[in-house]
């Protein structure tokens, strides 16, 4: 059987592959094309297989939301170039998945991955058919699923920051300014109380060791930590930082003011934890030089 343009073209539909891969695999299909998507699915896999050491720290950060049950995602998709992460496909598998996570009620990313989308297919599946559409390691690596208690805000910074916030009482605005003030500032948790107890102790010893070495009295040294203490728990808590859009007031007070409190937050950035490959392109010449003499 002739090998024509429409069938390539029909294939491709059903596979996203490249046209030269689809061509090759009816090729090998003796122009079956059930046998080439099939054959086109293998190599995809082994193609996913063969990226999956690699580092992928861009992307895109994902927020679906569902306003009548006040059910949220906030959602991590990696890619190893920012050129991928602002391709169509990659957004559009990216919105899929943010979307599956939120109609299904899976509690871990194992089970959201062999959860199946809308055309039947597993999320899984369509990763490997986009890594060997696209050709380079494409990961979900994380995502948060919160029944809001009160009403929820939320924020997306371009595609590389997302924040999910619940707040009970304030309105709109507040709740939007909060997810900004996150987006921007940070914090690490809500309040003072929030914070673990290693990590306190953590950094009171370091704030001692830190003070003792410049030679003061042990009770300057216990006011000195105390101080330095606060203005820590101050940075990192959202209670205790200073309102972005007025630094004149802290946004404990401007919740009193507006006669809220904060539930929960979420707050994801794209790529952090992750360490990134440092390339050092002049010593890899020079070790290639020295591998060929």
């Amino acid at each position: 059987m002739a090998i024509t343009a429409k069938l390539v073209k029909e294939l491709r539909e059903i596979t996203g592959a490249g046209m030269m891969d689809c061509k090759k695999a009816l090729v090998d299909a003796d122009a079956d094309l059930e046998v080439a998507a099939d054959i086109l699915r293998t190599k995809g896999q082994a193609k996913a297989q063969k990226a999956a050491g690699r580092i992928a720290a861009e992307g895109a950060i994902e927020i679906a939301a569902d306003s009548v049950n006040k059910i949220l995602v906030l959602m991590e998709i990696n890619s190893e170039t920012d050129f991928v992460a602002k391709d169509e496909n990659f957004l559009a598998f990216s919105r899929s998945a943010a979307n599956l996570a939120l109609a299904s009620s899976v509690k871990d990313l194992d089970d959201l991955m062999e959860s199946q989308l809308n055309t039947g297919e597993t999320l899984n599946s369509a990763l490997v058919n986009l890594i060997s559409k696209i050709g380079e390691k494409i990961a979900v690596r994380r995502f948060v699923k919160i029944a809001a208690v009160g009403d929820f805000g939320l924020y997306r910074h371009g595609n590389r920051i997302g924040v999910i916030v619940d707040i009970t009482g304030g309105d709109e605005e507040l709740r939007k300014d909060l997810a900004m003030h996150i987006a921007a500032s940070s914090p690490i948790c809500i309040s003072d109380s929030d914070v673990p107890a290693k990590d306190l102790d953590r950094e009171r010893r370091i704030l001692t060791e830190q003070a003792s070495q410049e030679g003061k009295p042990e009770e300057i040294v216990k006011k000195m930590v105390s101080g330095r203490l606060k203005k820590y728990l101050s940075e990192i808590t959202l209670l205790g930082q200073a309102f972005v859009k007025d630094p004149d007031i802290s946004v404990s007070k401007l919740l009193d003011q507006k006669g809220a409190i904060v539930n929960s937050f979420s707050r994801f950035e794209v790529g952090e934890g992750i360490e990134k490959r440092e390339e050092n392109f002049a010593a890899e010449v020079a070790a290639q030089v020295k591998s060929s003499q």
